[in-house]
């Protein structure tokens, strides 16, 4: 399967769980808006938030991919199954002594990410209650990222980019059905979010079922199978969860600024995250084992191909996305979130934090591509610690920017943190020559930008036009952003065409394969 076809197949699962994300958090924001609530139940999303990306897209995957695929290479199918059963009984254990021991010790974990709640008595025991009761999805995230690796590496793309659509059915699902009988919308969101961990294990145990490698569950032991994939792993954690660790300083400091500034960060990350999450996380999960499999046969040129045709895919619509969002972030925000309990003033807050997001986007889905590069040679150490740097940038820019910008500062901090990280990781990639930009790509950049560009200047022009809608009724408000997002997406296609950004053919192939006609000059990637 080409890669183009592989990251669409992801990014398509991805793009309907991010829809019903925004039906979902637009239920949020009319139910509790920027309330105390709000703000308790928001950081009670940080813990399982975190260990989704480190678990589901980032060191998990890093560390157990590429061993799994070299099994099934080299060792056959039952090697491999043995050796994901033996990861899951000692991932098992560890999680439930983890997670027994998180519930005991909850109010130290509160003051980890939003210490300023020791004076506000209201939202610290809010924010305790919420997180003891979705901290056990943290166990049956870790378990279905398990059984997610396995079918990943067997090219079954398409259960595992599925199951966080059950997240937000069950959620949609409890504000609408369950909320209005009882009045505690927080209470109802946090047993959602526990009630569907559960369910994403169960369809990704009936997936690997279907596809005959159902896991059973041995006795722990530590092999040193075992031991290797927890020294791997271990790093990636950080090296592959930069971003979701400098949401947690940004949460942290921003639990110190005025009630409200927790949620203008949630909501504007949810935002963002939409393109974040069908091109980044696609790209990273379909990236892994394709260059894994290529460099364990040696075939580099084939791997440094899959890795150009993945930046070019990944430019080709984050690019326009980012100018997008840094364009027009306010009419965004008021067309999806200001109704009922979310204010204009929430809307402005909101619409300043996404758009300094926005900034950092392209250096998000960057580092999910190039830190696959480091995995998929089972190297976790280097991301590790240019991550570390990087956090240690994003808190002291973080410290040195909300004095003077607020919860605004801590935006933009996250997004400069990011870029810095990106420059470690693409100059020691090319200094260790794994990265060679083909022909192909250089040509083609250009012409992105400039697509881009010229999207965002239409943009802003028909914002300025539709701006007295947006003051309307909520109808008139989401057909103004519908007209706002058509004309965007239909300015960028055309001149994307015209200039030569992207071709026909290469969307009707759906693969975009290794030796392309367009590939120019190889190399390792």
């Amino acid at each position: 399967m080409g890669i183009i076809r592989s990251v669409a197949t992801v990014g398509g699962y991805t793009m309907g769980s991010r829809v019903l994300g925004f039906v979902r958090d637009v239920l949020i924001a009319r139910a509790i808006g920027t309330s105390p609530v709000a703000d308790a139940f928001f950081v009670a999303l940080r813990y399982p938030n975190m260990f989704r990306s480190l678990f589901a897209e980032g060191a998990f995957n890093s560390a157990f991919v590429p061993q799994f695929a070299r099994r099934v290479e080299g060792e056959g199918l039952a090697a491999a199954k043995a050796f994901a059963e033996q990861v899951l009984s000692v991932l098992l254990v560890t999680l439930l002594v983890f997670t027994v021991a998180a519930q005991i010790g909850m109010p130290w974990l509160i003051y980890l990410i939003a210490s300023g709640f020791a004076n506000d008595p209201e939202r610290l025991d809010l924010s305790i209650l919420f997180t003891q009761i979705t901290f056990p999805y943290l166990l049956f995230m870790s378990l279905t990222a398990l059984q997610g690796g396995v079918l990943n590496s067997l090219h079954r793309f398409g259960q595992a980019a599925a199951a966080p659509i059950l997240l937000n059915v069950v959620m949609i699902l409890a504000l609408v059905a369950v909320e209005p009988f009882t009045g505690m919308p927080g209470h109802v969101l946090a047993w959602a979010v526990a009630v569907a961990g559960v369910g994403q294990f169960l369809w990704m145990a009936i997936a690997c079922h279907r596809a005959g490698v159902a896991l059973r569950l041995p006795v722990p032991r530590l092999t040193p199978d075992v031991r290797r994939f927890l020294k791997l792993m271990l790093p990636g954690i950080v090296g592959a969860g930069v971003m979701q660790m400098n949401l947690i300083v940004g949460t942290q400091i921003a639990s110190w600024l005025e009630d409200g500034s927790i949620s203008y960060l949630y909501y504007a990350d949810r935002i963002y995250q939409l393109p974040l999450g069908v091109i980044g996380a696609a790209l990273g999960v379909v990236l892994l084992p394709e260059l894994s499999r290529a460099l364990r046969g040696g075939r580099d040129g084939e791997a440094n191909n899959h890795l150009n045709r993945g930046l070019e895919y990944a430019a080709l619509l984050t690019l326009p996305a980012t100018v997008a969002l840094v364009v027009v972030p306010f009419p965004i925000i008021v067309g999806v979130y200001e109704h009922g309990a979310f204010t204009r003033e929430a809307s402005a807050a909101t619409a300043a934090a996404l758009a300094a997001y926005s900034v950092g986007l392209p250096a998000y889905v960057l580092a999910k591509a190039l830190t696959t590069c480091f995995f998929a040679r089972e190297d976790t150490a280097t991301p590790f610690r240019f991550g570390v740097v990087s956090m240690v940038a994003n808190a002291a820019l973080s410290l040195a920017l909300f004095p003077v910008l607020a919860h605004v500062g801590i935006a933009l901090a996250t997004a400069l943190a990011s870029w810095l990280n990106v420059a470690m990781l693409g100059g020691r990639l090319r200094r260790d020559r794994h990265l060679a930009l083909d022909g192909r790509l250089r040509g083609r950049l250009w012409r992105i930008l400039f697509a881009s560009a010229g999207m965002g200047a239409i943009l802003w022009l028909a914002g300025r036009y539709l701006v007295g809608a947006f003051d309307g009724p909520l109808h008139v408000k989401v057909l103004a952003l519908a007209g706002l997002v058509g004309a965007g997406l239909a300015a960028y296609c055309v001149l994307a065409l015209a200039i030569g950004a992207v071709r026909l053919s290469d969307l009707r192939r759906g693969g975009l394969r290794p030796g392309g006609p367009e590939a120019g000059e190889g190399g390792a990637a």
